[in-house]
């Protein structure tokens, strides 16, 4: 697959009429056309490998043949596409599959909310909820988090740059260390437990603590599963709220449906969205405890909360974990890309440090420059992948969850390809 000596369609329309804002269209100089589960081509034929996947929203690939044609049967029964908060037939569907396959074997009895279309409507909510059941404000969060774009969910996450998009002051939020921020040897839980059980510490009792069991935009820092469980327990004595925002991270992108379930902690609150709508939908939705959910009707709302295409697709997409059999084929993938990501930092003399788990893992490289130089090569050879990190760091890769493994294989390889010509660049 040899694009680099293919013509690039030109951005001209682009350029000229859309916003300065946009920005991944700015990293992959093309105009796309058409795709299939972790493929790309754009409209001059030429071939790319996703590895991508919607920044996590295609978790099942692009087109998904199976929940395509389950949304296709919809559309041409003529079936309701938007709903607002009243009852369908596809939300009714969607939600007895949820709770067959994601709530009912984990004892749990969460409630659904449909907050609006996005991860940020669902951060906003749970923010807003947790606010009210306690009658408390202040938030805790931790260094690096990335929880959305909007204010509530800004005040709550770490980036500079993201934050001074506001425009105005962000409060109500304090920040903690997360888990290895300070290195190996520093025990941020210990820390974070010294500042709340101290009345000269200037912390109030917060609301909820708001957390990632990895963190994907903040550059794939990922808690241990005690740290995880500690946090689960301080929050517990004291009263506080755990909401764990599981929106990139979630529908099995570390392995496991939930990026935390093998901590075997029961968040009081979980955010959900990007893959949850099964087929690059909109859709989000926050799972409160029963307990919790203590909304007065229409206090919260949001006008496309109702996205019956999201339920179909959604709903068809649980299928994917009535059984064993996708984790384990999702763990066989994972162990492909860090053997590659192994071999690449072992043979290379560019350094490197090995982040994330499952199927999104990165090299977080001691020179910034050189996670956004290898993506640009890596897309002239024909791959699509990101970086992340407060400095742009981390060459991530996050190829969809049902990636072939021939196709899975063509990628890496491209990867390994284009770190040798970084290498060499380099010198």
């Amino acid at each position: 697959m040899d694009n680099q000596v293919m013509e690039m369609p030109k951005l001209t329309v682009f350029d000229k009429l859309e916003s300065e804002v946009r920005s991944y269209c700015r990293s992959f100089q093309t105009v796309f056309d058409r795709a299939k589960n972790a493929r790309l081509w754009d409209t001059r034929g030429n071939a790319y490998i996703d590895f991508f996947a919607g920044a996590g929203a295609l978790n099942y690939g692009h087109n998904n043949e199976r929940i395509r044609q389950k949304l296709v049967d919809y559309m041409m029964h003529d079936g309701v596409t938007h709903s607002l908060d009243m009852a369908t037939d596809a939300k009714e569907h969607f939600l007895i599959r949820f709770e067959e396959v994601i709530l009912k074997p984990r004892g749990w009895n969460h409630k659904v909310m449909f907050p609006g279309p996005t991860g940020t409507n669902a951060v906003e909510a749970a923010l807003k909820i947790a606010r009210k059941v306690t009658g408390r404000s202040t938030v805790l969060c931790f260094t690096n988090a990335f929880h959305g774009m909007s204010l509530g969910s800004l005040a709550v996450t770490g980036n500079a740059f993201k934050r001074q998009g506001a425009g105005v002051d962000l409060s109500h939020s304090v920040f903690m260390p997360y888990d290895g921020y300070f290195g190996e040897d520093v025990d941020t839980m210990a820390y974070m437990e010294k500042l709340l059980d101290d009345p000269g510490s200037g912390i109030p009792l917060p609301a909820a603590v708001i957390v990632e069991a990895v963190q994907g935009e903040g550059g794939l820092n990922a808690a241990s599963n005690e740290w995880l469980q500690r946090l689960s327990r301080l929050c517990k004595e004291k009263g506080i709220l755990l909401i764990l925002d599981d929106i990139q991270m979630g529908c099995g992108r570390t392995g496991t449906f939930f990026s935390f379930d093998d901590a075997g902690i029961e968040p009081d609150i979980i955010c959900l969205s990007k893959s949850i709508g099964g087929y690059g939908l909109p859709m989000a939705i926050t799972l409160m405890k029963p307990e919790i959910d203590i909304w007065q009707p229409g206090e919260h709302n949001g006008t496309f909360r109702g996205n019956n295409l999201g339920f179909i697709a959604a709903a068809e997409a649980l299928d994917y974990w009535a059984t064993e059999e996708f984790k384990l084929e999702i763990g066989i993938r994972s162990s492909r890309i860090r053997e590659t990501l192994e071999s690449m930092t072992r043979e290379c003399s560019l350094g490197g440090e090995i982040r994330g788990r499952g199927m999104i893992q990165g090299i977080a490289f001691d020179r910034p420059e050189l996670a956004g130089r290898l993506s640009e090569i890596a897309f002239e050879q024909g791959l699509i992948m990101e970086t992340s990190g407060p400095h742009g760091e981390v060459a991530k890769l996050m190829p969809p969850l049902t990636i072939e493994m021939s196709t899975l294989n063509e990628g890496v390889e491209m990867l390994e390809t284009s770190m040798k010509r970084l290498s060499i660049e380099e010198g």
